[in-house]
């Protein structure tokens, strides 16, 4: 089976810096694509960041220059290093992935593919 297993995240004061780690297993070591999306209070499911098996990396323009998406594909673990942080970065950060195809962030953007539990992150003023 196939499992997403997040971890990190917390509270920080604006300015900071938290990171998120998604340990997948069950998908292909260098052939799953992957994604983070976060849910803020009063806002639709927002995709922050993607990265596919080639390392190819794309963001959402609200966290464009201060969020890196990262994988390690020796041990199957995405990360997501958050620096800058806002109060409006806080919300709830998933990791989702699946085997990499056609269209894979539409699938992924829709609720298709594997997801993670959720972490919160919370950026006071």
């Amino acid at each position: 089976q196939v499992h997403l297993v997040e971890s990190g995240g917390g509270s920080v004061q604006a300015g900071g810096s938290l990171t998120l780690s998604c340990a997948v297993s069950g998908l292909g070591q260098d052939t799953f694509c992957a994604g983070w999306f976060r849910q803020r209070p009063e806002k639709n499911r927002e995709g922050v960041a993607s990265i596919d098996k080639n390392g190819y990396r794309d963001y959402g323009n609200s966290v464009k220059g201060r969020f890196t998406i990262s994988r390690d594909n020796a041990d199957n673990t995405l990360y997501l290093q958050m620096n800058s942080l806002k109060p409006e970065d806080t919300g709830m950060y998933y990791c989702a992935a699946l085997e990499c195809q056609r269209d894979w962030w539409i699938q992924l953007y829709t609720g298709l593919g594997y997801w993670g539990q959720g972490k919160q992150v919370t950026v006071s003023t």
